[in-house]
């Protein structure tokens, strides 16, 4: 086994000594989206010594709309498309993404061709004090959130607080709460560990407490499906369980059609005897919430996830999607 490993390695290496030596990464242009598309290069790099990787900036339609709701905009590809089209007219290899932002019908021609190992999947509370915990934040509190998940699940186990909303990268986020009379904010500790801003995190917020979003800490790099040279390098950095829990994960959403309009959280964890999956689908005021955890086969996470799914929408959660969509469609089509 090792012979024949050593051997793909050397096939690699010389395949990518003949080709143009030099892969493309497309990413955003935030703090985060640029750690996340360096620690790519410098994986790849690590595993492949005479790889040249170059890094273009594109801005997407979510960096361009600061001033408006996620929920409200109503595009499932708001982080994705100008990366995706570029990687279709091949002006990029590869795509790095925060794989919850990847929607879970990727278009014809692209697929998902790696993850990296997860990162802690919590959400933190910044507040303005060390230690402060959701239960110990004074009643009536202020929060500010950009997140319908954060939003549903706060107000389910503190239904006093107040919610702000938020949007923004990572340090602009917290340069609003400094200078907010709020009382704090959520984020993804995932986010704000790799730009090392830990110094404003007040206390984790247990999964328990706040499921995290689908592929919460995992980067998704995606790609041409033609192009075989780039998925086979890629491999060399790919984390197979982190794989096949958000491969669950995903199955779950796509399943209940869900995006940034609906607050649906999942967490799954493959362990020796299979893989452990908890979700959650809520209503956007907090006052409903279904929640349920399953196990099943390693080897069939997609089934896993929408056999949840499935159980969820029975146990009464198909009619809080219905509500919300058939919301969305009356909003939007007063926009128009």
């Amino acid at each position: 086994m090792k012979l024949l490993k050593n051997k793909r390695k050397v096939n690699l290496s010389s395949r990518i000594e003949s080709s143009k030596n030099k892969i493309i990464i497309g990413s955003r242009g935030s703090d985060l989206a640029l750690w996340q598309s360096s620690f790519v290069k410098r994986e790849l790099q690590k595993k492949n010594k005479n790889l040249r990787i170059e890094i273009n900036i594109i801005k997407t339609t979510g960096d361009k709309i600061l001033d408006v709701a996620l929920s409200k905009i109503g595009d499932k590809s708001l982080f994705t498309k100008e990366l995706e089209n570029a990687l279709l007219n091949k002006e990029i290899d590869l795509a790095v993404h925060s794989l919850k932002d990847l929607q879970t019908h990727i278009p014809e021609g692209l697929k998902l061709s790696a993850v990296s190992k997860r990162h802690p999947v919590e959400d933190v509370l910044i507040s303005r004090k060390k230690g402060v915990t959701l239960q110990s934040l004074k009643e009536n509190a202020v929060i500010a959130t950009g997140s319908l998940r954060r939003k549903c699940q706060l107000l389910h186990v503190r239904p006093d607080i107040k919610i702000e909303e938020l949007r923004g990268n990572i340090p602009t986020r917290i340069q609003k709460f400094l200078k907010s009379d709020w009382d704090g904010i959520i984020l993804a500790r995932a986010g704000v560990e790799r730009l090392k801003l830990q110094k404003y995190i007040s206390s984790f917020i247990s999964t328990e407490e706040i499921l995290p979003a689908v592929g919460q800490g995992v980067l998704g790099i995606e790609i041409n499906e033609e192009n075989e040279l780039v998925n086979e390098i890629l491999q060399t950095i790919h984390d197979e369980p982190t794989y096949k829990a958000v491969l669950a994960e995903r199955e779950f959403l796509r399943t209940l059609e869900g995006g940034c309009q609906v607050p649906i959280g999942a967490y799954a964890q493959v362990k020796s005897n299979g893989i452990y999956l908890d979700a959650m689908v809520g209503s956007i005021d907090g006052t409903l919430s279904f929640r349920k955890n399953i196990r099943g086969s390693k080897n069939d996470p997609e089934k896993l996830g929408r056999t949840l799914a499935k159980d969820l929408l029975k146990a009464g959660a198909g009619e809080i999607l219905d509500e919300i969509y058939n919301t969305i469609r009356f909003k939007f089509k007063e926009i128009k």
